[in-house]
């Protein structure tokens, strides 16, 4: 594979000489899998990191650039028993519906022929007791041979192959003790036949095809659907653009090939190709797969757009600012990467006893067929009983305890704009009983707005806003927002402290404190210590323009919901206490701190620690950082600080709260349901494994009492997708004022 396509344009390298790689993984059908490739590819010299994502099949790898080549990677895979091939989104999601349509198949013809064989057995079984002559028994014995041969040749291959590859790569998996005991259920059935016995077991061995086959295409079914929800952002990326080069010519170019500061176009219709700064032309976009809002934003020159939003309505010109892997999406791609590669303890604990767990049933099933001979049983039944004792034992239930639930709660939690960033997030959000908030840009959006914008003359908001783009305060930027014309007036002057001024239609005019606009101060507006007041005044009009920090959309039903289940709520601001005071009684927070730094939230997070509470904090700011590293578990919203995402344990996409309420909901149930599903694998080994032993389980019996408890596991698994918004209820959004746009 590896001489038949050129590697280098699949990797990539960093600026600390490492070197990166995304491969597409054939064969990886279990937990245990993925122990093995990563594994053993960290043994190879030269290799940093190796990370697979069991939702698609694929292999991060990493490597000493200079040490080992993309080529060598490969062949160390194949030395381990996978073959790869560089990972492609269509090319894997053609391959994945193929290898679908083909288990498809071989279920339905294991269910075929199952029903035909359990016929023939139900024959027997009733001639057995009845008159039924040895030659007619013999016969139904051959005919059920004749179907369950064939079929199982060809329905067992998804097992028999995996078996193969792990036994060339002298290892043990999963399948390994599936395969065996097929093989020799239908190579004693065969004896039994040939010799004239009263039982054979072709109907054992094609039931147990059948009932995994079932759990394994369900399983695969799941995986693919949590596989298309997290591979939307791949689709949202656009592959070529329409670049401005010199002169006024557009030329497309591939989205790869750009660089921060390329002027392009964006039709209507297309996706943006990278992040970036609208220069001219206005629109309405489509963000809602990006950042989780359904309505349509609308888009002016000096607005924000991210690659794999969706221009509807009109021609934009746009100015790059991130392309490549800096954009947005690329991080919560990277994000949600990280979220599917990682492992929680309790996974890794799975996997672990899943790799010991082979060995163990291969020699139970070998111990039990010896201790039936020494006890004076016939080779015969010594036989069918350690076959049914290997049957039974299959691992199955147990790999797919943890795994299966992680796979469907990380898909509810993508749905629901939630990207997991650590393994054991889930289990954390679990135990958390106390929830603290930061509140500028984490209760409240991060930008400020004007609360009054509508009862303006709109002729006076838009000269206002003009002006306000010549300034750096916080105010001003905030009053700038509402500039449709994106045009700074010429010759216009900051003076520090004061205002901006400028001369508009010959004529001065000012924007600041009432004082330097020579504006009388308003009494009760001057009491209002909860709202930034910002002054214009030209050629006599004059207007104050109120400056309010708006309360997420859904922060006070989201609280109300958070109370009732029964978590503490606080609040620890930077900000002035003024400030908190109203956004705490708005929301009915009632333990609240302001006006304090870094490490004085990290003190308070500490203390409530040392009471033993289990924290999660929820913050966006620089100095939220080292609060969210000392809590138990943390979230951060999108829009926060590179740090802070760095820090929080989980991200979260909208500029709702909702996905706090539901990533804590989400991960309370995902992890009872690895709890139950653990207690369903152990109990069923626990009740089955010494009665098989005991020699009362045919092999027919114990197929099906196997394959029950891996199908009952994965479907308790998917009990995990269901969301919780829609039993939210629902708030209008508060405009709640502040006293400073400063972080907190």
């Amino acid at each position: 594979m590896a001489e038949a396509v050129d590697l280098s344009m699949f990797v990539t390298r960093d600026a600390a000489g490492h070197a990166h790689m995304n491969l597409a993984v054939d064969g990886i059908g279990c937990a245990n899998c993925i122990r093995k490739i990563e594994n053993g590819l960290k043994q190879t010299p030269g290799i940093v990191e190796a990370r697979v994502n069991f939702t698609d099949r694929r292999l991060s790898v990493d490597w000493h650039d200079g040490e080992v080549t993309a080529g060598e990677v490969i062949q160390a895979l194949e030395r381990i028993g996978y073959q790869a091939h560089p990972f492609q989104p269509a090319r894997v999601e053609s391959d994945e519906a193929q290898h679908a349509r083909w288990l498809l198949k071989c279920l339905a013809l294991a269910g075929f022929a199952a029903m035909n064989v359990m016929l023939l057995s139900v024959s027997v079984w009733s001639g057995n007791a009845s008159d039924m002559t040895p030659e007619t028994r013999d016969l139904f014995h051959w005919l059920s041979a004749l179907i369950a041969l064939p079929v199982a040749a060809y329905a067992g291959q998804p097992f028999f192959q995996s078996a193969l590859r792990a036994l060339r790569a002298r290892q043990v998996n999963m399948d390994v003790p599936i395969s065996i005991g097929v093989v020799l259920a239908l190579g004693m059935s065969l004896v039994e036949t040939a010799t004239h016995a009263e039982h054979a077991y072709f109907d054992s061995a094609i039931m147990l095809l059948f009932f995994l086959l079932c759990g394994r295409y369900l399983d695969h079914a799941m995986q693919r659907k949590t596989r298309a929800v997290a591979g939307n952002l791949a689709a949202l990326k656009a592959e070529t653009a329409h670049r401005f080069d010199t002169g006024s010519e557009v030329v497309t170019v591939p989205a790869a090939a750009l660089h921060p500061d390329d002027r392009l176009l964006v039709r209507p219709g297309e996706r943006v190709p990278a992040d970036g700064v609208i220069v001219s032309g206005s629109s309405e976009i489509d963000e809602s797969l990006l950042t989780g809002e359904t309505a349509r934003r609308s888009i002016a020159p000096g607005a924000v757009v991210y690659a794999g939003s969706l221009n509807f309505s009109g021609a934009l010109t746009m100015r790059v600012t991130a392309a490549g892997a800096g954009t947005l999406i690329d991080d919560v791609q990277r994000l949600l990467d990280k979220a599917l590669s990682s492992k929680s303890h309790i996974v890794r604990l799975a996997d672990r006893a899943a790799g010991y767990y082979a060995p163990v049933v291969h020699t139970a099933a070998a111990l039990t067929a010896l201790g039936w001979l020494v006890a004076g049983a016939s080779l015969h039944d010594a036989i069918v009983t350690g076959i049914a004792v290997l049957i039974i034992t299959c691992p199955c239930a147990l790999a797919l305890a943890i795994p299966a639930v992680q796979v469907v709660a990380s898909g509810a939690l993508f749905r629901s704009g939630v990207i997991i960033n650590a393994g054991d997030a889930i289990e954390r959000l679990a135990e958390v009983d106390t929830i603290v908030f930061d509140k500028t840009g984490t209760l409240t959006l991060p930008e400020p707005r004007v609360h009054n914008a509508a009862l303006i003359e709109p002729e006076l908001l838009e000269s206002a806003a003009r002006l306000a783009l010549s300034s750096r305060h916080p105010l001003a930027t905030a009053l700038a927002r509402e500039a449709r014309q994106r045009t700074p007036f010429e010759g216009a002057v900051e003076q520090p402290g004061q205002g901006v001024r400028a001369l508009i239609d010959g004529v001065e005019a000012r924007l600041g404190s009432a004082a330097f606009c020579g504006i009388a101060e308003d009494a009760k507006t001057v009491e209002n210590a909860g709202t930034s007041i910002i002054v214009y005044a030209h050629g006599g009009r004059s207007a104050r323009f109120e400056i309010q920090q708006k309360l997420r959309p859904d922060a006070k039903a989201v609280m109300k919901s958070l109370a009732t289940l029964g978590f503490d709520l606080q609040i620890l601001s930077g900000d002035r206490p003024a400030a908190v005071d109203p956004i705490a009684k708005a929301l009915g927070i009632w333990a609240w701190r302001g006006g304090l730094k870094p490490a004085d939230k990290i003190a308070h997070v500490e203390s409530l620690k040392q009471e033993g509470r289990r924290v999660l904090m929820v913050g966006d700011g620089l100095n939220d950082a080292p609060a969210l590293a000392a809590a138990h578990v943390s979230l951060s919203p999108i829009s926060a600080a590179d740090i802070t995402q760095a820090q929080a344990d989980a991200v979260f996409l909208s500029e709702r709260l909702v996905p706090v309420l539901e990533a804590l909901i989400i991960a309370r149930r995902a992890r009872g349901l690895m709890l139950q599903n653990l207690w369903l694998a152990v109990v069923y080994n626990v009740i089955a494994v010494p009665i098989a032993m005991a020699g009362h389980v045919t092999p027919l019996i114990a197929a099906a009492a196997m394959s029950g408890s891996s199908i009952l596991v994965t479907l308790n698994a998917l009990r995990a997708r269901r969301r919780a918004a829609n039993r939210m209820p629902q708030a209008s959004t508060p405009a709640v004022p502040i006293a400073a746009p400063r972080p907190a």
